[in-house]
């Protein structure tokens, strides 16, 4: 923990924070217990303080009945029993210090990130003490990946390229030979490939069918699903990463039509979607290259600029974008400014989606999800290109 620490302080003093106050209750901040690697196995039933300047010693405010849970953490323990004491301990724990990160966000605009509560911080700020953000130092410890899980991850977002392929033969071949096929059957049919390359998902993946396909999270079940038949629109949507510790998910969305020529009017309305994915993925690259900060809701600006210019804007219903982690959803920046403003840079080694979408309810939806990494020295990549251009038609 001694070089995290380091690595803690280092990043205060780069992002010209004085110092970060991680506080937790019940593990109810993820956060902060991955953060300080909080022991698994020990309780958390009453409320600690960590603080870490940006130079100096670590200090720790932990409670009697707990006193030992922080110490495996460097820094001077204060320990407290009542209530008073626990003021009088964070006055005195906050002293020479004038602004702390901790895990909030004004009017909760972030949400992922506001794990403190609202009477925490109205009593840290009783000692005099500004409280800021930590959105973007939590990111920093939380959403970045290991080289490893990079290279893993290529290896994923292949294998997941070569399923999409498969899916689509899948149906093809089900429907050429007149046998009964339905969304479920594509789903289980997916998963069955995810076992045979050694994937894993928390989550069933997607087959949506015609207006199914209209709803965004949409997902059949053994009970509830629809049959594909010739002349349907189709959209698949898959997740899946290896099934070993530390691997990270490859996520995408794909469209076909079953049949030998794609109607105008999804070939119309994909050329809108892929033109958004395709600008968000531009103004990533040219950001970078230039070395110039790039916000998730910017990201989320680009794709939805693009679909509001062609009179779509109505229906794109969905942010562009979430972080990608050994979580489906992780605790990096969400490519977002539609359900939040989502105000986290982008910071290397972090991935996460581009997936635009146009919904027009009870008729058909159109989604082109691709990820996005950025490696260590600012390089774009999308893993498992090609990316689609098309949609595809499926009895060719």
């Amino acid at each position: 923990m001694v070089e995290r620490i380091k690595s803690i302080q280092q990043a205060l003093r780069e992002q010209k924070i004085e110092a970060w106050l991680l506080y937790d209750f019940w593990k109810r901040n993820e956060y902060a217990q991955r953060i300080l690697d909080y022991p698994k196995h020990i309780l958390n039933t009453r409320r600690f303080f960590y603080l870490i300047p940006a130079t100096g010693e670590p200090r720790k405010l932990v409670h009697s009945i707990e006193r030992w849970n922080l110490d495996h953490l460097p820094g001077e323990k204060t320990i407290f029993l009542s209530w008073q004491s626990l003021e009088s301990g964070l006055q005195d724990l906050l002293k020479g210090v004038k602004t702390v990160a901790m895990e909030y966000s004004p009017n909760n605009a972030i949400p992922y990130i506001s794990k403190v509560d609202a009477g925490t911080i109205e009593m840290v700020k009783r000692t005099g003490v500004n409280v800021v953000s930590s959105m973007n130092l939590a990111q920093y410890f939380e959403a970045r990946w290991t080289e490893a899980a990079y290279r893993d991850n290529l290896e994923t977002a292949a294998a997941m390229r070569q399923i999409v392929d498969l899916a689509f033969r899948f149906m093809k071949d089900r429907i050429v030979r007149k046998e009964r096929v339905t969304e479920y059957d594509v789903q289980q049919f997916m998963m069955g490939q995810f076992a045979a390359r050694g994937l894993a998902t928390g989550v069933e993946p997607n087959c949506s069918v015609n207006a199914n396909s209209g709803n965004p999270h949409y997902e059949p079940t053994k009970e509830v699903h629809s049959e594909l038949h010739e002349g349907d629109f189709v959209l698949i949507d898959l997740w899946a990463k290896k099934n070993a510790a530390g691997s990270t998910y490859n996520d995408i969305t794909w469209t076909g039509y079953l049949g030998k020529s794609v109607p105008e009017k999804y070939a119309k309305i994909f050329a809108v979607v892929a033109g958004a994915r395709d600008a968000a993925l531009n103004l990533l690259k040219e950001s970078f290259a230039k070395k110039r900060p790039l916000r998730g809701c910017d990201v989320d600006d680009a794709a939805r600029n693009h679909i509001v210019s062609h009179g779509f804007g109505e229906f794109f219903i969905h942010r562009t974008g979430h972080s990608i982690t050994e979580d489906l959803h992780g605790s990096g920046a969400n490519m977002d400014n539609l359900e939040t403003k989502d105000e986290r840079t982008i910071i290397p080694e972090t991935s996460f989606s581009i997936e635009p979408g146009i919904y027009f309810m009870g008729d058909f939806g159109i989604r082109s999800e691709i990820n996005v990494y950025i490696t260590k020295d600012g390089q774009v990549v999308v893993p498992g290109e090609p990316k689609q251009t098309e949609i595809r038609a499926i009895l060719l």
